[in-house]
C-alpha cells in the first residue's frame, strides 16, 4: 500500500502548497523596495487575520520568542504577575516570568481542566502588572475562557495588562481583541497559517506600548519598540526570515480566497472548519469507547484522547506512524504515555478527519485490547458532518 506522510500534530501542521511554492521561488533581498512592499502588505493582512487595529509585528522566532518578548518588554524585575497554568505551556509562562525576576502569583488547575473565574478574581489585586494565559492549552486539548478572563482583567484597571498565547488559538477560535481589550496576543506560523515554523507574530495594544516606556527588564533582539519602528517603514529590525514572509503572504492570500476575496470572512471559514473537524473527531472518539481528556472545555485546534486502560499512548502514536505514516502527538511531560493528540488546525478538512478516524479504528483493533466494530467512529463523525451540512442548507426562518 502507498504510504503518504501526513501530519496530524498541533504544530507543525500540513503545509499549504501555494506557500511551499512561494517559499521555493523566493529571491528578494530584505532591504529592497520590492520586499518592503511585500512585508507591509503581509503586516496589513495579518491585522485582518488576527482581527485588530493594533500594531502587529513579526519576529523571526518560534512562538516562544514572542512569549519571552511579552515578558521582557512588559515587566521589570520584581513586578507582580499572575500566571494561569493548566499544562506544559502555562508552565512555560511561569518559567519565563521566573527568568525575568517577576514575583509570580500562580493560579493552577490540573491538566485537562480550565480555570474558575472566581478564583482568578480573588488573585487579581491592584498590584498585578500582567496576567499571562493560553487561549488553547495544546498539551491537553483544553480551551480557556479568554473573554471571561479579559472582563476580570479590564475591571481591575489599566495598570494590569492581559497577555494571551493564542499560538494554536488564532485561526481556530474567535477573539474580539480590541473589543474585549486584550493587550498582547501571540500567534505562530506553523499552526493555522499553514507554513513552516520560524515566524512568531503578535498584536500589541496602546496600553502595552505605554508600559514598555517604563519597564526595565533587559532586551535586545526582542525589543518590540525596535520592531515597531522598523515595521513602520516596511522593514524588520534584524534580518527577517525572507522566504517565510513570502510563504506568509501566500497563506494570507489563500485565506482571503476562502472568504471569496475577504480575509476576515476567510478567517471565519478557517475557524468554522476547525470547529467542525474537532466536533467530528470528538464524536468518533466517544463512539469508539475512548475518553476525551478535556471533556468540559474542548479546543477546536486539537483533541486530546486518553489512552485505553493498560495501553501506553506511545504505542498508539507508533502504530499510526508504522501502519499509515500518520503522525499524531503523544502526551507531554507527566501526560506522556497517557494521552494522544489529533489536531484539526490549518490545512485540514473533512476528508482528513474521516481518514484519521478510519485509521484510529484500525489502530485500536490492532493494539487496543478489545474488538472494534469498524465504522462505529466513522458513522458518528459522518452524522456530525451531515447535521452541520443540513443546518447550512436549511433556509432561515424569517
Amino acid at each position: 500500500m502507498l504510504r503518504k506522510n501526513r501530519l496530524f500534530t498541533p504544530g507543525p501542521t500540513p503545509l499549504l502548497p501555494p506557500a511551499q511554492a512561494a517559499m521555493a521561488s523566493f529571491s528578494l533581498h530584505h532591504r529592497t523596495a520590492d520586499f518592503r512592499t511585500l512585508y507591509m502588505r503581509a503586516l496589513a493582512d495579518l491585522k485582518q487575520f488576527v482581527g485588530t487595529k493594533n500594531d502587529v509585528l513579526v519576529l523571526a522566532s518560534s512562538g516562544t520568542g514572542a512569549m519571552e518578548a511579552s515578558v521582557s518588554n512588559l515587566t521589570s524585575p520584581g513586578d507582580k504577575v499572575l500566571v494561569l497554568t493548566a499544562g506544559k505551556f502555562g508552565e512555560r509562562w511561569r518559567d519565563l516570568a521566573q527568568a525575568y525576576g517577576c514575583a509570580i502569583e500562580l493560579v493552577t488547575v490540573p491538566y485537562g481542566e480550565t480555570f474558575r473565574l472566581d478564583e482568578i478574581r480573588k488573585r487579581l489585586t491592584s498590584d498585578v502588572r500582567c496576567v499571562y494565559l493560553q487561549a488553547t492549552e495544546s498539551s491537553t486539548g483544553a480551551r480557556h475562557d479568554v473573554q471571561g478572563i479579559v472582563k476580570l482583567v479590564r475591571a481591575n484597571g489599566d495598570n494590569t495588562l492581559l497577555v494571551v498565547d493564542a499560538i494554536t488559538g488564532l485561526g481556530t477560535t474567535h477573539f474580539d481583541i480590541d473589543g474585549w481589550g486584550i493587550d498582547l496576543i501571540i500567534g505562530g506560523s506553523q499552526k493555522a497559517l499553514m507554513i513552516p515554523p520560524g515566524l512568531a507574530y503578535l498584536a500589541v495594544s496602546e496600553r502595552a506600548w505605554q508600559r514598555m516606556e517604563s519597564t526595565q527588564s533587559p532586551r535586545y533582539y526582542f525589543d518590540l519598540r525596535k520592531e515597531r519602528k522598523a515595521a513602520a517603514r516596511g522593514e524588520s529590525a534584524f534580518t527577517p526570515a525572507t522566504s517565510l514572509i513570502g510563504a506568509l503572504s501566500a497563506s494570507l492570500d489563500y485565506i482571503r480566497q476562502l472568504g471569496e476575496g475577504d480575509l476576515v470572512t476567510g478567517r471565519g471559514v478557517l475557524i468554522a472548519g476547525a470547529e467542525l473537524c474537532a466536533e467530528m473527531t470528538r464524536a468518533a472518539v466517544q463512539a469508539l469507547g475512548l475518553k476525551l481528556f478535556s471533556p468540559s472545555c474542548p479546543a477546536a485546534a486539537l483533541t486530546a484522547i486518553s489512552a485505553p486502560p493498560g495501553i501506553d499512548s506511545g504505542a498508539i502514536v507508533k502504530e499510526f506512524r508504522e501502519s499509515f505514516a500518520a503522525v499524531v502527538a503523544n502526551g507531554q511531560g507527566e501526560m506522556k504515555g497517557k494521552l494522544f493528540r489529533i489536531a484539526h488546525l490549518g490545512y485540514y478538512d473533512y476528508v482528513d478527519t474521516i481518514g484519521i478516524v478510519a485509521a484510529l479504528e484500525h489502530v485500536l483493533a490492532k493494539i487496543g485490547g478489545r474488538p472494534i466494530q469498524y465504522g462505529t467512529g466513522l458513522r458518528a463523525a459522518q452524522e456530525v458532518y451531515a447535521c452541520q451540512a443540513n443546518r447550512e442548507t436549511v433556509p432561515a426562518v424569517v
